[in-house]
């Protein structure tokens, strides 16, 4: 059986490099440089046809160790729950007040941003406390 060695994580959006600078932001992440033969990636979007422009956007992890976030354009607007979620982890290894205070900060951090809190999950038996928000297009993530 053969062993996958990468893989990156697609998120359907309106504004693909507006949606992928919000979670290089979020994700210490960075935005490659252009394809070879173009300056900027301005320079790259006016060489491609007027329907392809601004159709995808991509960033990954500087250190090569998080998977390739693509950022592609679709025409509709997220009408139901993700299927799929990020877990940002802020918090790991925190119990109790001092992860709700780290978890709090970074929430901060991330509706200045654009993203929006939506609401505390509280600590269970099972699972410590972690806030489910969503980025500048609704997509939900939790803080971990």
């Amino acid at each position: 059986m053969a062993t996958i060695k990468q893989f990156q994580v697609t998120f359907d959006c309106a504004e693909p490099e507006r949606v992928a600078r919000f979670w290089c932001e979020v994700l210490g992440y960075v935005v490659p440089p252009p394809p070879e033969g173009f300056a900027t990636w301005d320079d790259f979007n006016r060489s491609l046809p007027s329907d392809d422009r601004d159709s995808w956007f991509a960033c990954s992890d500087p250190s090569g160790v998080g998977p390739r976030l693509y950022f592609q354009r679709v025409p509709e607007g997220k009408v139901a729950k993700n299927r799929l979620h990020l877990d940002v982890r802020v918090g790991t290894g925190l119990v109790g007040e001092e992860r709700l205070a780290t978890l709090e900060a970074e929430c901060a951090r991330l509706v200045a941003l654009g993203a929006v809190r939506v609401r505390l999950l509280p600590a269970d038996d099972d699972n410590e406390s972690c806030l489910l928000m969503q980025d500048i297009e609704g997509n939900e993530f939790c803080l971990d």
